[in-house]
């Protein structure tokens, strides 16, 4: 029996970061909208937890469930806005006050003696963001931690108290902010719930390829490659189930990073996986002709890969799968905790229906960190591990404007000199950072308390824009230039749903900004983008 936590979702956008914390105490856990907890079907549930939502426990639209479902049955941790729901649900008082609190605080007073606090430090610090306060925890639970400003940053129900014990906390632990929140975690999941940590890419590889056994026998199977950590990931886990009956597509739209086509393709054949590649280049780039629109860009792009990636497929006999990399993400974000589409992925929804194919996704309940790690367990090369986040349509969203070789061939070149900075650049991180650097999976040996990594590890996504609707006066060897500006993009993030715009080194930029306008023909501007998301996105089409 798979032991599992259940994380029912109000709506916070750090739900998916609660999973992930769980997930790297090599627990697993599911993620489900707040009010489809499994009644009658919980066997496998060791704790429950209760996510933080953008509602008030006041408001007439705030989510509400039944906590009689699991409240005494399974241990159960609410977080925030779960913090106050439990206690306005038990008759408890939660209101508005004078004093909120958002960002940095310290615990004042701790309950050492609580399961969910063993080997707290003093003073430890806490990531707060609420506006409405608990001002009276319900009758029969007690407080086991307070701020300067907030009396119940955390109660729970008394230990030794009939049924599964209740804790709440008014901060989230799931942040790096919250410096000692993955023990409070492991305090509740492994102490409290007994989780027996047996989650991990090795359990998982061997599971899976168990599975993709018995689901495929001697089926074949078609899987659409895109050079991504993703789809790459999947495909060397099928094929060490299913060997040759795997065949992979790889399909070169001609927006593809510089050399990307002929390098991954190299790359898929060290790794044995067979692979068509199709130079589609031309096609493409005629069908886009003079269109500027970005959703029109992104239509015509999608739907010529599907035509040649159905063209291709008809040609393998006997087919009746189909692959995909979709990730737990991707389906998370499909679906809003009411059920509607909210962003729809290009991987999850369903199937081509003239394809006639069943559909297999190895890597469905997978957080990005944890394909990462599936990848190296699978022994995969370090360069396609750790591969930033790439567009569907490629370059195509990163140049304004309409598409045509030759624009393309300037962002390429431009990038490519962007990239290859990163990835020679070397930081130390300590603290917080190297924390979150270290949680990402990314290699790195400690030394005194700090790690040496490249910028381009460091950062979750980066790449050039192309402002070909824009000219720009320069001055080159006394001679007057008018030619594009480039805009460098890089973010911080550990699910993408929001973003920082990474600090970079003035040098490095200095560097960077010479190297492109002295190397890329028809560039004489480079400039940074600090925009965070939100408001801004990450891509700027």
């Amino acid at each position: 029996m798979q032991q599992k936590i259940i994380i029912l979702d109000f709506g916070s956008q750090t739900t998916q970061l609660i999973g992930r914390r769980v997930r790297e105490l090599d627990t697993f856990c599911e993620i489900l909208p707040y009010n489809k907890y499994p009644v009658g079907n919980d066997d496998e549930v060791i704790g429950v937890i209760l996510s933080g939502s953008p509602f008030s426990v006041h408001d007439p639209e705030a989510f509400q469930v039944d906590l009689k479902q699991f409240v005494g049955r399974k241990p159960v941790l609410g977080i925030c806005y779960g913090a106050q729901y439990i206690s306005h649900a038990n008759g408890g008082r939660v209101e508005k006050t004078n004093t909120r609190e958002y960002g940095r605080a310290h615990l004042q007073y701790i309950n050492t003696e609580s399961p969910l606090f063993r080997d707290f430090a003093p003073q430890s610090q806490v990531w707060m963001s609420h506006g409405d306060s608990i001002t009276a925890i319900p009758e029969g639970f007690e407080c086991i931690a307070s701020t300067s400003d907030v009396k119940y940053a955390a109660y729970s129900t008394p230990m030794g108290a009939e049924g599964k014990p209740v804790f709440a906390v008014q901060f989230h632990p799931e942040v790096f902010h919250t410096v000692q929140g993955s023990l409070l975690l492991k305090n509740f999941v492994v102490g409290v719930c007994g989780s027996l940590q047996n989650w991990s890419a090795a359990s998982f590889v061997e599971s899976t390829v168990s599975e993709l056994k018995q689901q495929l026998g001697d089926d074949r199977v078609i899987l659409g490659l895109s050079g991504g950590v993703d789809s790459s990931v999947a495909a060397v886990l099928l094929n060490r189930a299913i060997g040759q009956n795997l065949t992979c597509i790889f399909v070169d739209h001609g927006m593809l990073r510089k050399n990307e086509f002929a390098d991954v393709m190299n790359d898929y054949k060290c790794l044995g996986l067979n692979v068509i590649g199709v130079d589609a280049s031309s096609k493409f780039f005629a069908d886009l002709a003079g269109v500027s629109d970005p959703e029109q860009k992104r239509k015509i792009i999608g739907r010529d890969f599907v035509e040649v990636f159905n063209a291709e497929a008809r040609k393998i006999e006997g087919a009746k799968w189909l692959a995909q990399g979709t990730i737990y993400p991707d389906r998370i974000e499909s679906l809003n905790i009411t059920g509607k589409v909210i962003k729809s992925h290009h991987n999850v929804g369903g199937l081509p229906e003239e394809m006639h194919l069943q559909l297999c996704e190895p890597l469905k309940w997978l957080f990005k960190d944890e394909v990462r790690r599936v990848g190296r367990q699978l022994g995969m090369p370090e360069h396609l591990i750790t591969r930033h986040p790439f567009p569907g349509p490629g370059l195509a969203v990163r140049i304004l404007g309409d598409i045509t070789p030759e624009k393309v061939r300037i962002l390429q070149d431009a990038d490519d000199i962007y990239i290859r900075g990163l990835r020679d650049y070397k930081v130390r991180l300590s603290g917080e950072e190297a924390r979150r650097v270290l949680a990402a999976g990314v290699p790195a040996s400690m030394a005194d308390g700090e790690i040496e990594v490249s910028l381009y590890d460091q950062i979750w996504q980066a790449g050039a824009i192309l402002l070909s609707t824009v000219r720009s006066v320069g001055v080159m060897g006394d001679e007057r230039t008018y030619e594009h500006p480039v805009a460098l993009r890089a973010v911080t993030s550990t699910d993408a749903m929001t973003a920082d715009w990474a600090h970079l080194p003035y040098d490095f930029m200095a560097r960077v900004s010479n190297e492109i306008i002295n190397k890329v023909r028809g560039v004489n501007r480079v400039c940074y983008d600090i925009s965070s998301k939100p408001p801004a996105t990450i891509e700027w089409e």
